[in-house]
Parts: C-alpha cells; sequence; structure tokens
C-alpha cells in the first residue's frame, strides 16, 4: 500500500471539483461520492429511518459525514420503494438494525381491478413528497444542489404492485403493465415540473436509479419493450422543461441492456453510475465519450472486506476509468452500507488521494 502522495497545495473544494468535471473541464483529481444514506446517520448518533423521516437530521448528518472524510458530491433525500407511498401504499421507515430504507407494508395496486382504477396523486402533498421538498429547501438555502427523485418508470411502474406481479402481467397481461408504465410516466413528468415550479428552471437535477430493470429480473427483449419507450420518452419530456443534468444509477446487472440504453437521451451533464456487475471498461464503450461514468466499488466488500480489499478494488477501478474521455467518479456500486466500517471509507478516500491526482 503506498505512503500517500503528497497533497496539492492548492486543491479545488469540492464544488469546483464537481463543477470542473460537469463543464467538461479536468479537475485536480477524480471526485469521490461513496453514495452515503444510512452510514452518516449512524455515523451522526441518529437513527437511520432520521435520513429519511426527518430533513433536518437527514441534511446535517450527510453534512457533518462528507465533512470528517473529505469526500465530494452534495446531500440527496431517496427511497428505494418510491412512489408507492405517494400512490397510497403504506410504508414504515427502518428501525429493524438490518433494515437499509422504507419497509413496504402495502402495495397501492394489489388487484387487476386496483392497476385499471388507481388514478394519479396529487404530487404537492402525497406521500413523503412534502419531507423531500422540505429537505432540498435546506439545501437551497445552503447553495447546494437540487436532486429530485426522478426514477425511471419500469422501476415506479413495478413499486406499484410488487415486482414479482408487474413481470407476470408484462407476460400474461401486458396491457396492464403498459397501463401502470404509461401512469407512472405521466406522473414523474408532472412531479418533476412541480420541481422545476418550486425551484426555478435550470436548478433542479435528476436523480434516479434502476434496479428492476436489471438482467437479474428482466431480459433485454423485455427492456427493450417495455422499459425503454417510457424511458425516452420522460428524457426528452424532462429536457424541454429545463431538467438536462442526471445521475442514473444502472443498479446491478445490466450488461445486455447497454446498447439500450444507450439509445435514450441524457443530458449531456449526466453521470452514469454502475453496479460492479458492470465493468468499467464495458460502461466505457457504450457511454464514456457522451456521459460521466462512475463507479463501482461492491458494496458487500465494503462492508465485509478488509481495508486492504477496499483500498484495492477502488484502485482498480481509479486505474481503469480514470481518463474516461467524458469525466470520472470513484463511487461505492450502489448506496454505501450503512453498517460498513467507518476505516473502509476512509480506505476509499485514501484511494483516490494516492491515484486519482491529475498531471
Amino acid at each position: 500500500m503506498k505512503q500517500g502522495k503528497e497533497l496539492k497545495t492548492n486543491p479545488m473544494t469540492s464544488g469546483e471539483r464537481m463543477k470542473a468535471v460537469v463543464d467538461k473541464r479536468r479537475p485536480d483529481r477524480v471526485p469521490f461520492v461513496p453514495m452515503a444514506l444510512g452510514f452518516c446517520a449512524k455515523h451522526a448518533g441518529y437513527t437511520i429511518g432520521d435520513i429519511y423521516e426527518s430533513p433536518e437530521k437527514s441534511f446535517w448528518a450527510q453534512v457533518w459525514t462528507q465533512e470528517i472524510y473529505g469526500y465530494d458530491g452534495s446531500p440527496t433525500h431517496i427511497y428505494g420503494s418510491f412512489p408507492a407511498c405517494e400512490f397510497g401504499g403504506e410504508i414504515r421507515f427502518p428501525k429493524e438494525e438490518w433494515e437499509q430504507s422504507p419497509v413496504l407494508n402495502r402495495f397501492p395496486v394489489e388487484s387487476e381491478k386496483d392497476a385499471w382504477e388507481i388514478e394519479l396523486p396529487d404530487v404537492k402533498t402525497s406521500g413523503l413528497t412534502p419531507l423531500t421538498i422540505e429537505f432540498y429547501k435546506l439545501c437551497e438555502r445552503h447553495h447546494m444542489p437540487i436532486n429530485a427523485p426522478c426514477g425511471t418508470p419500469f422501476t415506479w411502474a413495478a413499486n406499484l404492485c410488487g415486482v414479482g406481479q408487474f413481470c407476470r402481467w408484462m407476460v400474461k397481461k401486458p396491457d396492464l403493465a403498459h397501463r401502470l408504465l404509461r401512469l407512472v410516466t405521466d406522473y414523474l413528468l408532472q412531479f418533476l415540473q412541480y420541481w422545476v415550479d418550486t425551484f426555478g428552471e435550470g436548478r433542479v437535477n435528476g436523480f434516479s436509479s434502476m434496479p428492476t430493470e436489471s438482467n437479474y429480473v428482466i431480459s433485454p427483449k423485455q427492456f427493450e419493450e417495455f422499459a425503454l419507450p417510457y424511458q425516452k420518452e420522460a428524457h426528452e419530456k424532462l429536457q424541454q422543461m429545463g431538467i438536462t443534468r442526471f445521475l442514473i444509477h444502472v443498479c446491478g446487472e445490466h450488461n445486455l441492456n447497454l446498447p439500450y440504453l444507450a439509445q435514450v437521451p441524457l443530458g449531456d451533464e449526466t453521470i452514469l453510475s454502475f453496479g460492479h456487475e458492470v465493468k468499467l471498461t464495458d460502461a466505457m464503450k457504450y457511454f464514456g465519450d457522451n456521459y460521466i461514468i462512475a463507479g463501482n466499488v461492491e458494496p458487500a466488500i465494503i462492508q465485509g472486506g478488509t481495508p486492504q480489499q477496499v483500498y484495492e478494488l477502488s484502485r482498480k477501478c481509479i486505474e481503469e476509468a480514470k481518463y474516461s474521455p467524458r469525466g470520472f467518479i470513484l463511487m461505492s456500486g450502489c448506496e454505501l452500507p450503512p453498517h460498513a466500517p467507518p476505516y473502509n471509507l476512509y480506505m476509499m478516500k485514501k484511494a483516490v488521494d494516492d491515484f486519482g491526482w491529475y498531471e
């Protein structure tokens, strides 16, 4: 293990570093964004539930943890089963030791009848939206980015009825699957318009994750038929609203989907983050010329591996993608595990300090 490169005398601030990457300029070093949520709560002495139900605690827990470890990025407020609660489902905030995000107790769509009859909720008042808006008003007051949860239509549609049920409907009753896809696409566009109206055109970034499109769940043919058309429509219309910057986490095994995902029109300031299942060299092959590539240290190793393993995986990621044409950001392959040893996060930052500087 290296003893550490002497740090530059005038390094960029985190904000300057991220802006340089987005603006197609070379930063001083590779930015490091670990996607830490529950980890921050535990580090600050809060519960993981506080990340989702207390905007004030969530914001400051993320700010304080970032200050301690010196990583980049900005606070965010998202949860995995969105928008099930917004459409009338029931969730509970994480309370048990190993729960990482809100748990869905009841889906808003439990039958075919529900699928046909469910209607668009009020984008301003439903579910956790008021809490999320409150969180980003804190960000606005502190001159930080506004990262609206914009999801993908496919993952959002599956969250309304459950992944298993949605997959059965794709095969046996595709009209029901398309009904939910149409509904959540319309909701997504109304929801993001509300964010633009609230924070101003040009101020809103989109933050989305696409776990349900993974090839662990669906085939590339199903991706092409059910996911791709709605995702293309959503991004075309979001850019017309002035939302041109996205962080999209391509979660899990997506190797066979990459040629289709490359057809989605994303803004040229977009960051594509990949799970460890996708090689960074493959991500660069499809997207490196147009989008910022991010990833992808395996979360299981960050939680259960040795510090040396975490350091080596981080080094490998940096050396593979450091010179990606449009830029590179070191990230974990999904959310940083809340129970990860703090020293392992330090070792990721150490690898950046040892291998991430640009000449």
